[in-house]
């Protein structure tokens, strides 16, 4: 006799880094179902992590296929050179987002899900410093085609973008975001730095070190193999 697959579960933050949206809009999709578009309403709960609710990993996904296409989805951006600098706004506003703050909400709010600027302009004075990032046409052509959203892209397969990562290594060795997510779990980078920011690894909430001298990871958060591991062990115990 064959025995049953348990469902993965997940929660409204690995769930929103993977469709793009905010897990504010997924647990307002979830209590509002009953006037979910289309009729089809968001599945229900299937668990509880401590307070946070849980879904069937695949009936979610299989609900967001079924989806009509979104507006944002069906928009053409204008012709522009692909070399071509942009702020957030212009950027916002190039991606057909209502909102020019768009891009920055993205930044602050979903770190790990919008590519990192291509240029970062240090402005202000001593007493009142603030930075300009810009974004490459192409960069955000490039977003586009391959942004977490309705169902799965021709030719991205997300599932399998994580390296592997002993567990056996160095336990002081300093990691960065990618090894984390695979070590605890993810699926994606988006849905492990989704989950820190809403406070779901509250052991790495602070950082042993930030990346130095590395281009464009200079800057990037790193953790000890150690204490990843041990978020992970935690992780584990909660599910």
């Amino acid at each position: 006799m064959t025995s049953r697959r348990e469902p993965r579960l997940a929660d409204a933050a690995e769930i929103a880094a993977e469709q793009g949206l905010t897990p504010a809009r997924i647990t307002g999709l979830y209590t509002e179902r009953a006037q979910n578009a289309d009729g089809v309403p968001f599945p229900e709960t299937a668990g509880m992590r401590g307070r946070a609710r849980l879904w069937d990993h695949a009936e979610v996904t299989k609900w967001f296929a079924h989806r009509a296409p979104a507006r944002l989805q069906q928009h053409t951006p204008p012709s522009r050179d692909p070399e071509e600098l942009l702020n957030a706004a212009d950027a916002s506003r190039f991606l057909g987002y209502k909102n020019p703050s768009q891009v920055t909400t993205f930044m602050r709010d979903h770190p790990g899900y919008f590519p990192d600027p291509d240029v970062v302009e240090e402005l202000g004075t001593d007493e009142n410093p603030y930075r300009r990032q810009k974004w490459r046409v192409q960069t955000l052509q490039n977003w586009m085609a391959t942004r977490p959203g309705r169902g799965r892209r021709a030719g991205v397969d997300r599932g399998t973008s994580l390296p592997d990562v002993s567990v056996d290594g160095d336990p002081d060795e300093l990691l960065g975001a990618t090894q984390a997510a695979a070590l605890l779990g993810y699926k994606t980078v988006g849905s492990f730095t989704s989950s820190l920011s809403q406070g779901n690894l509250p052991l790495l909430k602070t950082t042993d070190a930030r990346a130095e001298n590395a281009g464009r990871q200079n800057g990037r958060r790193r953790w000890t193999r150690r204490r990843i591991l041990e978020q992970a062990s935690q992780r584990k115990h909660k599910q």
